[in-house]
């Protein structure tokens, strides 16, 4: 009772009583520009635009005395002299076990027609500062997640933020699904940004399925939303997974895509008059992807639990040295490559083991199950370097033991890295097998 007294006196306390106003002035494109009372125009602040059906918008630059503010609904009824209601205070959400099993928007409303949600006590920033890297505790033990090649090869740890990174339609929402049901951890907060509509009830019903949809909590905004929702939705579902990383839970948070998130930053960095640099990318772009990303991590020494985060990067034309595959790679303890060639010849997840790295691994696994992993990567490799050569019949058995020796393991690696959606491996029956294969 204490706790919730002193909580609720915090929030009266936090509370500001005042109410500005401006007025519409103009539309910038896809911006609406606005006048009002400085104190109250600063940027990341909220406001409505009081038309027929009031439109909400968030101040994202300035021009001269004028606001810039990016739109989060239609702006087709709005014109000049509109009055705009403007909100000093930040946006915070209430996030609570409640939620869990729900589908919400990027501004917390649930969007799966299941009724309204319960709020929790504490409000939590939506777009709340990451834990300070002193404050941090280090990253706990080896998270099982289900999955055999990264249960080997790119092994995650309790706290660490990986990169899936992927071109279109190579399987990454089946590989997110696989570790939305397999992974052992308490909640799971998946943000899907820039679906398309026709894919968010398929991956929920069908992709994601009960089992996982019971532990997780859902936060989307579909393709044809504005940028300023795009942009937003990832930072609701980090707020979400902090409420329950502050609960001492381990979370597990899956964003897909970081790329469509930056894709909405630079639409609106260019509406404002950003200067465009490396593919049409704003400076803003690279400023705003460590806030998002560092947010994931562990929580503070002996008070929070953690937030285990894959960030999905979408490369452009397979190209995986993109700028934004390169300024992810850089932020993150690790990236796991889907390759389209392993796609192609139908061996399920694509996840080339060789290319995928995870910072964190050799303190994951025993010096043993290295020695394993080092063995196996050596084989596929090796084969990778022959097998043109094995294919047209030019290499002869026995002319090199290692090279007979990678050719004898590989159709038994093969068939341990590929794995159906529904199938789960845990990390001591993914070695068991690894150990056979290599027999």
């Amino acid at each position: 009772m204490v706790s919730v007294l002193s909580n609720l006196a915090a929030e009266i306390e936090a509370l500001d009583p005042r109410r500005f106003e401006g007025r519409v002035t103009g539309l910038s494109g896809a911006l609406i520009e606005a006048t009002g009372p400085m104190e109250a125009l600063a940027l990341g602040a909220r406001a409505t635009v009081m038309s027929a059906r009031p439109a909400r918008a968030e101040i994202v630059g300035f021009r001269g005395d004028r606001a810039l503010l990016a739109p989060y609904d239609a702006i087709e009824a709005i014109r000049p002299g509109m009055r705009v209601a403007l909100e000093a205070g930040a946006q915070s959400v209430r996030p609570s076990r409640a939620w869990l099993g729900r589908i919400v928007d990027c501004f917390g409303q649930p969007v799966d027609g299941q009724g309204p949600l319960p709020q929790g006590l504490r409000p939590h920033l939506v777009r709340a500062a990451p834990v300070s890297a002193h404050e941090r505790a280090r990253v706990g033990g080896r998270l099982d997640v289900g999955v055999r090649a990264l249960n080997l090869f790119a092994a995650i740890c309790r706290g660490q933020r990986m990169g899936v990174f992927s071109g279109s339609g190579v399987g990454k929402s089946v590989l997110m699904s696989m570790l939305a049901r397999g992974a052992a951890a308490d909640v799971i907060v998946i943000g899907l940004v820039g679906e398309r509509g026709r894919e968010l009830k398929e991956f929920i019903e069908d992709t994601l399925g009960e089992e996982g949809r019971r532990r997780s909590v859902v936060v989307v905004a579909t393709s044809d939303e504005s940028a300023a929702r795009r942009r937003l939705a990832p930072h609701m579902a980090c707020a979400v997974a902090e409420h329950f990383r502050d609960e001492g839970l381990d979370v597990l948070l899956l964003v897909d895509s970081v790329t469509r998130f930056a894709m909405a930053q630079r639409e609106i960095g260019l509406s404002v008059g950003e200067p465009p640099t490396t593919k049409g990318y704003t400076p803003s772009v690279f400023a705003e992807l460590p806030k998002l990303l560092e947010r994931a991590g562990p929580g503070r020494e002996g008070e929070q639990g953690s937030i285990t985060a894959l960030f999905t990067v979408l490369v452009d034309g397979d190209d995986h040295n993109e700028p934004i595959a390169d300024a992810v790679r850089g932020i993150l303890d690790g990236h796991i490559v889907m390759d389209r060639a392993i796609a192609e010849r139908g061996r399920y997840p694509a996840i080339d083991v060789l290319k995928s790295i995870s910072r964190l691994m050799p303190m994951c696994h025993t010096a043993e199950e290295n020695a394993l992993v080092a063995r196996a990567k050596e084989a596929l490799s090796l084969y990778g370097e022959m097998e043109e050569l094995i294919r047209i019949g030019a290499y002869k058995p026995g002319a090199d033991a290692q090279v007979d020796e990678a050719v004898r393991v590989r159709p038994a690696l093969e068939a341990l890295l590929a794995q159906d959606r529904g199938e789960r491996t845990s990390i001591k029956e993914s070695f068991a097998m690894l150990a056979e294969a290599l027999r």
